[in-house]
This record gives C-alpha cells, structure tokens and sequence, in this order.
C-alpha cells in the first residue's frame, strides 16, 4: 500500500469555502439591534436545507472526542437529503475535511480548513464531508440538520489515503 499523500489545512474563510457551503461566523455578517437594543440579531448566517422529502431541521448536541496526529484520512460521509451545520460551543478550533464530487460522482480530492473557534460551517445538501474532528479537547457542537424519513448519510472511501500531520491551533 503507497504512503498518504500529505494534506495541506487552509484557514477557515468565506471565499475559500463558498464551493462546499457556508462559513458561519458573526464577523462581517448583517446585524441589527432588536428587543428594544438590548441585543444584537446576526442574521441569515447559513442556508439550512433539509425539506426534501418531508425533513425537518432537528437541532442536536454533538460531543467530539479530540483526534490525534499525525492523523489518517480515508473515507468522507455525504448527507443527500440535507444540509449539515456545526458550531463550536464556546471558542474550540476544530478541523473540516471536505470534497467536491469527482466526475464518477464519488468523493474526489479533499480540501482541509482549520475553525478558529468562532466559525461554524454548513455544508452543502450531498457535500462530501469527514465526520467532526474536535482538536485539544472534548469539545461540544451545536448541530443543525435534517431528522424525517428517508435514507441521508452516504460513507465511500476518498480517492487514496491522506495524512494530516500536525497543525498549530
């Protein structure tokens, strides 16, 4: 079996995600006071999708057990009934490995970004994506996506192995 090819992690940003979905963060994001001042309301931070086939958004807690390097990547999960968001509750960075469709619609080459701890993302409806990678700690996420019949998590191995071998966070 050949050596992992070595994967590069990119910060977090909206223009270098916007091909995979959405960076949720408050920075640079409309807001405006509401309740009489005493809040602020960042608005619209993410496209939730999660109707087809008579889904519903369901909002859940995810508890991620911190991973460890030099750290093997191998397989990516899709959810084609529903977009997927993942917060940090309170300011953890975490890693996001993600992949575009390859032209036989399986994963292709993935793309790493690293959180730094008050970003979320959404991906996309059908985006091939690695399961929540908590770095440090046991880290809690507040999750949005779909709950309601029908089949919605898709696993297949990524195009060859790949290694992350350590990150500054």
């Amino acid at each position: 079996m050949s050596a992992p090819r070595k994967l590069e992690v990119r910060p977090l940003t909206r223009a270098g995600f916007a091909l995979f979905g959405d960076v949720i963060e408050i920075e640079g994001s409309s807001a405006f006071a509401i309740n009489d001042g005493s809040a602020t309301r960042f608005n619209d931070l993410a496209q939730i999708n999660v109707a087809q086939q008579g889904g519903r958004a369901a909002l859940s807690v995810f508890r991620g057990q911190p991973v460890q390097f030099p750290l093997q990547l191998s397989e990516v999960e899709r959810h084609p009934l529903g977009s997927q968001a993942f917060m940090p509750m309170g300011w953890v960075a975490f890693l996001i490995v993600v992949a575009a469709d390859a032209a036989d619609g399986k994963p292709g080459e993935p793309f790493a970004f690293l959180s730094n701890g008050r970003q979320g993302v959404n991906y996309r409806r059908g985006l091939w994506h690695h399961p929540l990678l908590s770095l440090g700690s046991v880290s809690d996420f507040l999750v949005v996506d779909r709950a309601g019949p029908g089949e919605n998590c898709d696993v297949a191995a990524l195009p060859r192995r790949y290694q992350i071998e350590s990150i500054t966070y």
